[in-house]
């Protein structure tokens, strides 16, 4: 039986990498979630948020989250603070007019340094049965899913396995793109509980929370993706873009 050890503390410390007088752009830690999604929830993001700007909503500053990220995805977190700079950055999405870069580490070396997956994705539960309801997977049947991948190092870990650093430009946006391609690849992400080697440690979490045996099987507590770059190209010629490095953390799995 798993010995339990300390559950992952949701880190409520945020970066703020740029603030306007219309929005805020932040560097989320994992596992932070970015809004509440339960009564009871630990703080969230934009609990954070909402404290940190709370003059500038007490005089009527309304908080519009406009790229969203998973719990354990850390990263670059775009937030307007009105009604009119939402419009515009959600409409710059709308006409793919934004740029997303992400950083993740990988198990395995691809062959190709470069490579793209054009690859249909759908929920898992459409087609078949599914213990994870939120699990996507590959169908023809799906949304078009495309994303571009860069691999930017190769190294050895634990036990001399091979792992890679990779910078993912997905073009569409569709739930768990990146995590859903690279498992079709044969390259999942380190960490990742429900598109890794075994499902079950999805499930096993959320029964029992962090422990040793967890630790064992996915060897990081929280799933190695990071989105570093954001840009929006707007209609009128004009442009913002944001970066924020990997997490630290990184650094000491890498070998570094």
């Amino acid at each position: 039986m798993s010995t339990s050890i300390r559950q992952i503390e949701n880190d409520p410390h945020f970066v703020v990498i740029d603030e306007a007088d219309d929005y805020i752009v932040v560097d989320k830690p994992a596992p932070l979630l970015v809004h509440p999604s339960v009564p009871g929830n630990p703080p969230t993001l934009l609990d954070g948020l909402q404290g940190l700007l709370a003059y500038e909503i007490a005089n009527g500053a309304t908080l519009s989250i406009i790229n969203r990220l998973d719990r354990e995805t850390s990263g670059l977190v775009l937030v307007t603070k009105n009604p009119a700079s939402a419009r515009r950055f959600s409409t710059a999405m709308q006409e793919r007019r934004v740029k997303k870069e992400y950083l993740t580490l990988v198990h395995g070396w691809p062959e190709a340094d470069a490579f793209t997956i054009d690859q249909s994705i759908l929920r898992k539960g459409e087609i078949t049965e599914s213990p994870i309801w939120v699990k996507q997977m590959i169908h023809p049947d799906g949304n078009p899913s495309l994303t571009h991948f860069e691999v930017e190092a190769r190294f050895e870990g634990v036990g001399g396995r091979r792992f890679a650093r990779l910078r993912a430009r997905p073009v569409t946006g569709r739930l768990h793109q990146i995590r859903v391609h690279l498992a079709h690849a044969g390259h999942p992400v380190v960490g990742d509980k429900i598109y890794g080697a075994d499902e079950t440690c999805y499930l096993d979490f959320i029964e029992t929370g962090w422990t040793e045996d967890l630790h064992r099987r996915l060897l990081m507590r929280r799933h190695a993706l990071h989105s570093t770059g954001l840009r929006f190209d707007f209609a009128d010629g004009d442009a913002k873009q944001w970066e924020a490095p990997h997490p630290a953390s990184w650094d000491q799995f890498c070998g570094r």
